[in-house]
């Protein structure tokens, strides 16, 4: 899919390494309630688990070290607050952030612009720690829900896209990998904007890909997905 879809996947070859290196990895994730991954995926494993699931035992990657610091509600700004806490002492090799769908709502007060800036500030305070910043667009929502967002939300995943290319940044596009599912991803979702168990599927199905790590004959590649 790296080839035939580029523009879901770009420099993203550095991060691939990492998981070709001897050495074991730090890989951060961080984000709000839908890379935390609580409530709506009903008991299922997210997709960070899923994620760890692949590379820590099906590529045996055994002291790789995947850990999940995304909060439920969060934001850019609380990120920011947050960073050394939830990024900086972990010492990571890739934070892969996951962001959005909060800022974009009219009750936060956060305007696209700053919400760039602020993606701006994480990546150079990630660089600054010797770690890749990987930016990840985020689900849909649901047509016709979640008004406070909807109208914005393209506009927030567009500053997520012109970041990573302003800033030469890795970036997995999942929402437009989930747009061109659009007669599946209704199933994919709890309520208008939380992706179920099926939805974090998606996510990782898409991570593998990104990543050069999906192979259909891996128990983590072939969990059913609507």
């Amino acid at each position: 899919m790296t080839q035939t879809q580029p523009a879901f996947f770009q420099r993203l070859d550095e991060v691939r390494l990492l998981l070709k290196s001897d050495q074991p990895r730090k890989w951060v994730f961080t984000g709000d309630s839908i890379t935390h991954g609580a409530l709506h995926t009903f008991g299922w494993r997210d997709y960070v688990e899923l994620f760890g699931e692949r590379v820590r035992f099906e590529l045996g990657r055994v002291m790789d070290l995947v850990v999940n610091s995304a909060i439920s509600g969060h934001t850019t700004r609380d990120l920011l607050t947050g960073f050394d806490w939830r990024i900086g002492q972990l010492r990571p090799d890739a934070v892969l952030i996951m962001i959005g769908m909060n800022d974009c709502s009219e009750g936060r007060g956060i305007s696209c612009d700053e919400f760039a800036g602020n993606l701006r500030q994480l990546a150079s305070r990630i660089r600054d720690l010797g770690a890749i910043p990987v930016l990840q667009t985020t689900c849909p929502i649901l047509p016709g829900q979640a008004p406070d967002r909807t109208p914005h939300f393209p506009a927030y995943m567009d500053a997520i896209r012109a970041v990573a290319a302003d800033q030469g940044l890795p970036l997995i596009d999942h929402e437009a990998f989930w747009r061109q599912r659009a007669g599946s991803h209704f199933y994919w979702m709890s309520d208008a904007f939380h992706p179920n168990e099926c939805g974090h599927r998606a996510f990782a199905f898409c991570l593998y890909e990104a990543l050069g790590i999906f192979d259909p004959a891996s128990h983590s590649c072939r969990l059913h997905l609507p």
